[in-house]
C-alpha cells in the first residue's frame, strides 16, 4: 500500500474509531434521564481508562516494531491474544462481585465485565493492522463496528436502563470482532503466539501504562471518585461537556500517533521546536473556535445532541474549552519533549497530572461543579507551561559548546 494511501486510512480509521465513542454517548444521553446518562457515564468512563491500559500495555509497544516478519506477525497474534485472555480474566471476576452488589450502576458494571473481551479485543486488533501496514483493513473492520452499534442503540426506546445500554452497545461488537480475527488469521496464519514477554519484568508496556495512568487515567478516575463522595451528577455533566469537544480529542491524537515521524523529517532541531510550536498555536486556536461554535448552538439543538444533560453541559464550555486550548499546547509541549528527551515526560506527567487532580477537587470544593470543570481547566495550563519549560530549558543545555544535536542523535524507538 502506498504511503499516503496508508496515512489516509490510519486517520480516517481513528476518526471512525473516535466517532464511534463519541456516538454512543450521545445515543445514550438521548436515550436516558440524566441520572440513569450519569451512570452510564461512570460505567463507560471505566471502560475508557481500561481501554486506555489496554492500548498502553500492549499497542504502542506494538506499533513500535517495525517490518512484517514473522517475528512481527507473532506478536500482533500474540498481543490480540493476550489482551481477550486479560480482560476475560478481569471482567469474570468483575461480574461476578457486581452480582451481588445491588443498584442499576452495579448491574452496569456486571454487563461490562460480560462485555469486556469482546470490545477490548476488537481494538487490540486495530494495533495489529497497524503495525502490518494494513490499516484500511482496520478501517474496515471500525465501519462495520460503528454500523452496528448506531443500528442497535437506535432501536432502543427512551429510558432504557444503563445496564441494557451497555450490553447492546458491547455485543454490537461482536461483528467487527469476527470479522478482524478472521482478517488478522490470514494475515498471520502460521506466526507462533507467545504471551510470556509481555509478563516479563522490564517489557516496554509497563512503562507505557504507568505513563498512562499518571496522565490520563488519574483524572478520569478522580472524577468518579468525586462523584462517588460528592454529587453523582458531576460525572454525567462532565463527561456530557467533554464529549461535545470529542473532535478535538481525534486531532490531539492524530498529532501524538503523527507527529514525530513527520516532524522528523525537519533536519534542523530549532525548526523542529518551531513547528511543533506552531502546531501548539493551530490547536490551540482550533479548540477556542469549536467552544465558540458549540456556546452559540440554540437550545434546541444542544437537546438533539445531549438530551437531559445539556443545560448542564452548556454551562461549563467556558471552561471546558478552555482546558482543551490548554491541552492543546501541553500535548505539542510533550510531542516537542518525546523528540528531545522521552526519559523526561514521565516525571512532568506525574507532577502535573496529580496537579490537575488537587485543582480539580479543590474547584468543586470552592465552586461545586462548574469550579471543578475550572479546576481542569487550570491543571491543564500549569502542565502546557511545565512542559514548554523544559522544552526552553532542554534547548538551552543543547546550545552548549558540542553544538546542536542532528536528527541522527534522536532517541531511536525502542
Amino acid at each position: 500500500m502506498r504511503a499516503r494511501t496508508a496515512v489516509l486510512c490510519s486517520v480516517a480509521d481513528q476518526g471512525v474509531a473516535a466517532l464511534t465513542n463519541i456516538l454512543v454517548l450521545l445515543a445514550a444521553a438521548r436515550l436516558s434521564t440524566l441520572t440513569d446518562f450519569a451512570r452510564f457515564s461512570a460505567v463507560y468512563l471505566v471502560f475508557t481508562v481500561l481501554l486506555g491500559v489496554a492500548g498502553a500495555y500492549t499497542g504502542q509497544p506494538l506499533v513500535l516494531r517495525r517490518g512484517a516478519g514473522e517475528e512481527t506477525r507473532g506478536a500482533c497474534r500474540s498481543a490480540v491474544a493476550f489482551t481477550v485472555l486479560a480482560s476475560a480474566a478481569l471482567g469474570a471476576p468483575l461480574a461476578a462481585v457486581c452480582v451481588l452488589v445491588p443498584g442499576d450502576t452495579a448491574r452496569a458494571l456486571m454487563t461490562l465485565g460480560l462485555v469486556l473481551p469482546v470490545v477490548l479485543g476488537q481494538d487490540a486488533v486495530r494495533y495489529a493492522f497497524s503495525t502490518l501496514q494494513r490499516p484500511h483493513l482496520a478501517l474496515t473492520a471500525d465501519l462495520l463496528r460503528l454500523g452496528c452499534v448506531l443500528g442497535a442503540l437506535a432501536a432502543q426506546d427512551h429510558g432504557a436502563s444503563p445496564a441494557r445500554l451497555i450490553a447492546v452497545w458491547g455485543l454490537s461488537a461482536l461483528p467487527a470482532l469476527l470479522l478482524s480475527a478472521a482478517l488478522l488469521h490470514r494475515a498471520t496464519a502460521g506466526a507462533p503466539v507467545g504471551l510470556r514477554p509481555m509478563l516479563r519484568r522490564g517489557y516496554l508496556g509497563q512503562r507505557f501504562t504507568v505513563e498512562f495512568g499518571v496522565g490520563n487515567a488519574t483524572g478520569q478516575l478522580s472524577v468518579l471518585g468525586l462523584g462517588a463522595v460528592g454529587n453523582p451528577l458531576l460525572v454525567g455533566a462532565l463527561r456530557g461537556a467533554t464529549t461535545l469537544f470529542g473532535p478535538l480529542n481525534v486531532l490531539y491524537t492524530s498529532a501524538t500517533s503523527f507527529g514525530p515521524p513527520l516532524l522528523g523529517r525537519i533536519g534542523d532541531e530549532r525548526r523542529r521546536i518551531r513547528a511543533t510550536a506552531a502546531l501548539a498555536a493551530v490547536l490551540a486556536a482550533t479548540a477556542a473556535l469549536w467552544a465558540t461554535v458549540l456556546a452559540l448552538l440554540p437550545d434546541r439543538a444542544g437537546r438533539e445532541l445531549l438530551g437531559d444533560t445539556w443545560p448542564t453541559a452548556a454551562a461549563l464550555l467556558p471552561a471546558t474549552g478552555s482546558q482543551y486550548a490548554a491541552m492543546a499546547a501541553g500535548t505539542c509541549g510533550l510531542l516537542a519533549l518525546r523528540m528531545l528527551d522521552p526519559r523526561t515526560t514521565l516525571s512532568v506527567q506525574v507532577v502535573f497530572s496529580l496537579t490537575t487532580v488537587a485543582f480539580l477537587a479543590g474547584g468543586y470544593v470552592v465552586g461545586g461543579v462548574p469550579g471543578a470543570a475550572w479546576g481542569l481547566a487550570l491543571g491543564s495550563l500549569c502542565k502546557a507551561v511545565a512542559t514548554w519549560t523544559r522544552v526552553a530549558r532542554l534547548r538551552r543545555r543543547r546550545r552548549a559548546p558540542e553544538g546542536p544535536v542532528s536528527a541522527d542523535a534522536l532517541p531511536a524507538a525502542p
